[in-house]
């Protein structure tokens, strides 16, 4: 019998996960890749048949715009606020793809959601932050789904916790649901920025690392959190290769009952998506592959000369805690560490290198230092 140990390490092994990304359907069978970038578009909130119907029309003048989407339940922090208009507006997205053709999205949190969802033939489920957090909920709308040929967006949890991502997908793909793609959306953070959440664009890297296969998709809107920021983090996303945008938007967006700053005018989101530029996947001129060796061969040198470096500093590490415990000094010398984190961050805004940058780098040699002496 397998020990609990040694399953986590084959369900958390890169090689297997690869593997299992193999069983995931190219986005392009599910949903059209004529334009990049390929977009997702629609009201956060279904409010009125009359206002779906407008917004809809309004995107309609972008062949950008692929999928109508538009919540019909809205999971909210605190009671007593607008919690969507439920079963009725299903109809509305109903109404939406008869009249404009396009597919229809929308977010289930339950099982309840996708019976109905199904029920009345919406194309594309998501499952949102914060249902994606429990592994229980993710369980119980996975089973639903089982031996259902539909089409499944997952959004990032709530705070940067990739094992969560990650394995619900996994519970997705092990019920059978092939027509997958991860919806990054950002993350909650306590300390403010100019962002509503956080990209932390490493960690839907990582994402896709492991599962290659796996459609990658950015939700600027909820990223941003106002409209001007909206163009920037879809920009960012492009630069990053990411070639599908799910962005909010709304006919009258002053007047919606959720997430109002942060919605565009279908005029200005179409304006916007004209603007918007994708970089080309593949390098074909040969000068520039040749000059992008060089410059790549490089990188590695230095890359190889940092680890070297990192080597003999672990070195005088380990001495210098043989010496600390030889004459009893606690490890962890924070007067000094804070001096010389300070130091370091100095030297290296002289020299043009962002402080946050190596503030983390210095910090992650230093618990590794820590480590060491122990």
């Amino acid at each position: 019998m397998t020990s609990g140990k040694v399953w986590t390490v084959l369900k958390d092994g890169i090689e297997p996960l690869k593997k299992l990304s193999r069983a995931i359907a190219p986005v392009e069978t599910w949903l059209p890749q004529d334009r990049v970038p390929w977009v997702i578009a629609g009201p956060c909130s279904a409010e009125s048949l009359k206002q779906m119907l407008a917004t809809a029309r309004g995107l309609l003048k972008s062949s950008h715009v692929k999928v109508f989407r538009a919540g019909i339940w809205k999971p909210r922090t605190r009671p007593n606020s607008f919690e969507g208009v439920g079963e009725v507006g299903l109809d509305w997205l109903k109404a939406v793809k008869e009249e404009t053709g396009l597919p229809t999205a929308t977010e289930v949190a339950n099982t309840e959601h996708v019976e109905l969802c199904l029920r009345h033939g919406v194309d594309i489920l998501w499952i949102g932050a914060r249902t994606t957090v429990s592994p229980f909920s993710v369980q119980e709308i996975a089973n639903a789904l089982r031996g259902v040929d539909i089409a499944v967006m997952v959004k990032n949890p709530i705070n940067a916790d990739l094992g969560l991502w990650l394995g619900a997908v996994e519970r997705l793909l092990d019920a059978g649901i092939s027509k997958l793609a991860a919806l990054h959306r950002g993350f909650s953070t306590y300390v403010e920025t100019e962002f509503r959440n956080e990209p932390n664009w490493q960690i839907p890297i990582e994402l896709k690392r492991r599962l290659p296969d796996l459609p990658l998709i950015c939700d600027p809107s909820h990223i941003a959190g106002v409209r001007h920021l909206v163009e920037p983090v879809a920009q960012m996303a492009l630069d990053l290769g990411i070639t599908g945008l799910m962005i909010e938007s709304h006919c009258h967006p002053e007047e919606a009952l959720s997430d109002a700053k942060q919605q565009l005018t279908p005029k200005d989101l179409c304006a916007m998506l004209e603007r918007l530029r994708a970089r080309d996947a593949e390098v074909t001129d040969r000068d520039l592959k040749r000059h992008m060796a060089r410059l790549r061969s490089q990188i590695s040198h230095i890359d190889a000369k940092i680890i070297e470096d990192l080597a003999e500093r672990m070195k005088w590490v380990e001495e210098i805690g043989r010496l600390k415990q030889q004459h009893n000094i606690p490890v962890l010398q924070l007067g000094r560490w804070e001096n010389l984190l300070e130091d370091h961050i100095a030297k290296a805004e002289k020299v043009g290198l962002d402080a946050d940058f190596i503030k983390a780098i210095f910090e992650t040699i230093h618990a590794q230092a820590i480590k060491r002496q122990l």
